[in-house]
């Protein structure tokens, strides 16, 4: 039986580069969501299914047998689905599996967590799939660091996966890519601890996200901050990333738009100052939103992608999503969305994708 998932992508509303170092991170799960379609075979073959192509391979307790080096853009799927059968130890049963495209605009991704959303979907198509009972947001958050080398603090996974808005710490992987390299990954995961993961209550006001023009390097810009600074600069930065994040929820939940307005332009000031964040796109999509009597940050590392902005009202919103649109700027209403979840309806062209293999 096919089983049809979909997870939303993601957006930050604190805590950038300070959920890298302790601090805390708030995220918002947003659409449009991108949906995967998982299909149980009779053999032990896997395949993944993408708009660029096809990956397959027969499955081992070791992972699946690619038989080629893993392209690019099948390498966060194909890196849960092996640590998915590390885990069980098993040789299958065999699956496949079809993934939409994550939205883009002009070629360029939009910063909404593409990866991340990969990960949380094949993590639970692979559960699915190999008939296991793991944790999935677990998994998720190994394979999605373990594709990247370790890093990452896996917000984007949490936020996908668990949908609304989260507060959320970075959760320590590394005992567990440790047991995926050495051997023990089940009985590590079994004792791994809990992700420090709290929903909190969601924004009242009304919310828009803006697309920069320019997609970011998160990976990139992350090296270069940590090259400059020390232990004791990022402990500083920490405590007022945290206490800026605390303001801005309670001005959220308390529905006070001046303690929004003001806790999100200090703490994008307070990501300005790391002095590679800065884009021009986002400084004119912040700048245009304060005309129009509205709010906001960049959501992400910075440097480009996009920005979450916050109105008083509806009339607000409109006014801006109008004006943004008539500079050129994509964007687009923005409200919380679910977490991951099974679909009742079969998804039609992912479907097709299968029965053309």
């Amino acid at each position: 039986m096919d089983r049809t998932l979909s997870a939303p992508g993601k957006l930050f509303l604190s805590g950038e580069y300070a959920v890298l170092w302790g601090g805390v991170a708030r995220i918002l799960a947003v659409g449009p969501r991108i949906h995967a379609l998982v299909r149980p075979r009779q053999d032990r073959q896997v395949d993944i299914v993408l708009a660029d192509g096809r990956l397959s391979g027969p499955a081992t307790p070791a992972g699946v047998n690619w038989g080629s080096p893993v392209p690019d853009a099948f390498k966060f799927v194909a890196t849960t689905i092996d640590l998915a059968l590390r885990l069980l130890g098993t040789e299958g049963p065999g699956f496949s599996v079809a993934f939409e495209s994550s939205p883009s605009v002009n070629g360029l991704k939009l910063g909404l967590g593409s990866s991340a959303r990969a990960a949380v979907l094949a993590a639970e198509a692979a559960r699915f799939g190999l008939e296991g009972s793991f944790d999935t947001l677990k998994l998720a958050l190994l394979a999605h660091a373990d594709a990247q080398g370790g890093k990452g603090s896996g917000g984007d996974v949490a936020s996908s996966f668990a949908g609304g808005v989260v507060r959320y710490r970075k959760y320590d992987v590394a005992p567990l890519l440790m047991a995926a390299k050495r051997g023990g990954l089940l009985v590590a995961m079994e004792q791994s601890p809990a992700v420090d993961l709290v929903r909190m209550g969601e924004p009242v006001f009304p919310m828009v996200f803006a697309f920069s023009g320019q997609s970011a390097s998160t990976t990139s810009l992350v090296k270069e901050v940590e090259r400059k600074f020390d232990e004791a600069g990022r402990r500083r930065f920490v405590e007022r990333s945290d206490g800026l994040g605390e303001a801005l929820e309670t001005g959220l939940l308390r529905r006070d738009f001046s303690a929004v307005a003001g806790a999100s332009e200090e703490l994008q000031a307070l990501l300005w100052e790391l002095g590679v964040t800065k884009e021009e796109g986002l400084d004119r999509i912040l700048r245009l939103a304060q005309t129009f009597g509205c709010a906001g940050k960049q959501s992400g590392a910075g440097g480009g992608d996009g920005a979450v902005l916050f109105a008083p009202d509806s009339a607000a919103q409109r006014s801006l999503l109008d004006a943004l649109s008539n500079r050129g700027i994509h964007a687009f209403a923005i409200t919380p969305d679910r977490g991951l979840q099974g679909e009742v309806v079969r998804h039609p062209v992912l479907s097709s994708w299968l029965d053309a293999l």
